[in-house]
């Protein structure tokens, strides 16, 4: 164990609600007479399983720097009572009341700091909004966001991820944990599920929620969520401070930004002036170097606008011919990449070439120097008045002189309800980016009519026409020379202790990440992924525990309404100390037709081999 200021010890705890179901709870704390502040994870996660080794990481590294870090499993999760909720304020109410029973603990000085990564974070900005008299700080780490891109359902999340949740959801509490009511509980826990997928894709899109209580926001520029930490620092009706840092990692909190986070609480939490607040605004790796914007927006990025007729040019296209007609093939984007990228080699999106091939290309001039970008870019499209609507795939890609083409960002908009006529282009929003794109590349837009995994096709294979000369891409360049006096920016990983002692068996004939195939006589697509999650780990207490995974996707080259997906999910957890055996199968098969997706979601739970529970549900759900 490396030495920090504090000893510490741990010890579990239920955390009782008003309603009187209690919730399991992990603390780590300092052993000190003194009250100190605490820092709440909320989360649907396992704390005694799928958390413990990370949990073992990084909470001791807090209660040696004097916090009470704690983990607490949802109601209707992990080893907490309960039933899962239906209701999706109910998770933020149930943490909201958490934190406020945490603050009123002996151990507690009353205040409270909230941290959490992908849905745990997005769940830490509600809980705030709900108990901003505990709460007084929050880091957050690539929260979640819609399952909708420009109107256009997610194919390529939306699923897989409702899958994993309902086999989450579905796990039995622990019988070394709660002892021998794990069985009824774990029958309740069955029969309240209900499959997420309908809800998430039937609800509004939400407004961006504002920062409640000063916010430390933290992200990959690769991550879905780098858009929304934007948006977090540009929110006009924020009541409190918030720091952004978007950076060169993947999904999750990087351990090098645990320091920042801790000067986050150090000034929020307990009085310290760490410069927390004299940091800038936001803090972004552009490729090689950190550098540094306060205020956001800054007033070193100014928007370069390239005409789709002129900085930007498609090869071909006469000087009279008004419109261009964009129709893609159905398996244009099978080298999208990773929705959400986990660090692996197949997650990340390769040369755009054969993508670029599939699609109409606007390209620039070759850069006579350096281009840094860092915001949201905008793309603005006059589409052929009277088109029947359509799937809009934007791509910003730099080309290298070699013709090796690299993603910087994209975006997607389904025209499904849009006024479409000769007087009002179409805003297709793109992703956020910080890149810097070196001199000799060009810049390269290129529009599909299809994005396929990650996107639901359009019911017709028509595409869509735009009119050049009145549609227009703009860029938030920022200036080169914007930080040449700045202080170095520099993030240093902490001594963290090692965790305890995890045995991992991987399948004996693993899968690749990701395998396509082209069956060239039936003209059709097929492509399997596989997780990092799966195999066989041993923990430290003798549970063992099992997952296999894989995600499939078909689709015929000329036909949108062919496109299929299907997650397949098991999950087994033994303790062969005394015979305990459970298993959950969950399954969810996706298909569409010219108005609805249709959804198949089946779960099966079995007790030593034998089911216990099997049920099965269809839904339709408006595109």
């Amino acid at each position: 164990m490396p030495s920090y200021p504090y000893r510490t010890t741990r010890e579990d705890l239920r955390v009782p609600l008003p309603d009187g179901t209690e919730l399991y709870a992990r603390v780590w704390r300092p052993v000190t007479d003194e009250p100190v502040p605490a820092l709440l994870e909320y989360s649907t996660g396992r704390l005694t399983d799928w958390t413990a080794t990370e949990d073992a990481r990084r909470r001791p590294w807090f209660a040696g720097h004097g916090y009470a870090a704690v983990r607490v499993d949802a109601r209707g999760h992990g080893n907490s009572g309960g039933l899962p909720p239906t209701d999706p304020d109910r998770e933020a109410e149930d943490g909201a009341e958490t934190a406020r029973r945490l603050a009123d603990q002996p151990w507690c000085n009353g205040r409270i700091g909230l941290l959490g990564a992908g849905a745990a974070g997005d769940v830490a900005l509600l809980i705030a909004a709900r108990a901003p008299d505990a709460v007084h700080a929050v880091v957050t780490a690539c929260p979640d966001g819609p399952h909708r891109l420009g109107g256009a359902v997610l194919a390529a999340d939306g699923h897989t991820r409702a899958t994993a949740h309902l086999a989450d959801a579905a796990r039995p509490p622990d019988p070394q944990y709660v002892g021998d009511d794990w069985r009824a509980m774990w029958l309740a826990r069955l029969d309240s599920l209900e499959p997420p997928l309908a809800d998430w894709l039937a609800a509004p899109p939400d407004a961006p929620v504002p920062a409640a209580v000063p916010t430390l926001a933290v992200a990959g520029w690769s991550d879905p969520s780098a858009t929304r930490l934007l948006e977090l620092l540009t929110a006009a009706a924020a009541p409190a401070p918030v720091r952004a840092v978007l950076g060169p990692w993947e999904h999750g909190l990087p351990d090098e930004l645990l320091p920042e986070a801790l000067r986050w609480y150090d000034h929020w939490l307990r009085d310290i002036d760490t410069g927390a607040l004299a940091t800038p605004a936001l803090r972004s790796w552009l490729s090689t170097r950190w550098t540094a914007d306060d205020p956001w927006p800054s007033p070193d990025v100014r928007d370069v606008h390239y005409g789709l007729d002129g900085p930007l040019r498609a090869a071909g296209t006469a000087s009279d011919d008004r419109w261009v007609q964009v129709r893609s093939p159905q398996h244009t984007g099978l080298n999208a990449g990773a929705y959400v990228r986990a660090g692996r080699t197949a997650d990340q999106p390769p040369d755009q070439r054969e993508e670029d091939g599939r699609s109409v290309c606007f390209d620039s001039q070759p850069l006579p120097e350096a281009v840094e970008l860092l915001g949201a870019p905008a793309l603005s499209l006059r589409l052929r008045p009277g088109s029947r609507p359509a799937l809009i795939a934007a791509r910003l890609c730099a080309v290298a002189p070699d013709g090796t083409s690299v993603l910087l960002t994209r975006g997607l908009l389904s025209t499904l309800g849009a006024r479409i006529d000769d007087a009002l282009p179409l805003a297709v929003p793109l992703a956020a980016v910080g890149r810097t794109v070196p001199p000799g590349h060009r810049l390269r837009l290129a529009l599909s009519s299809a994005y396929w995994p990650w996107a639901w096709p359009d019911p017709e294979p028509d595409g869509f026409a735009l009119d050049p000369s009145h549609s227009a891409l703009t860029l938030p360049v920022r200036h080169l020379a914007a930080d040449r006096d700045g202080e170095p920016i520099t993030f240093a990983s902490p001594t963290l202790p090692l965790p305890p002692p995890l045995h991992t068996t991987d399948p004996l004939a693993s899968r690749p990440e990701r395998l396509t195939v082209h069956d060239i006589g039936r003209r059709e697509w097929r492509t399997e992924l596989s997780p990092a999650t799966d195999g066989t780990r041993t923990h430290p207490d003798g549970l063992v525990r099992d997952e296999r995974t894989v995600t499939a996707y078909r689709v015929l080259t000329a036909t949108p309404l062919s496109a299929q997906a299907r997650t397949d999910r098991t999950v087994r957890l033994e303790r062969p100390s005394i015979g305990w055996d459970a298993t959950v199968h969950t399954r969810t098969e996706l298909r569409c037709d010219p108005t609805h997706v249709i959804a198949r979601t089946h779960l099966r739970a079995l007790e030593g081999g034998d089911v216990v529970f099997s049920r099965e549900w269809h839904h339709r759900i408006p595109r």
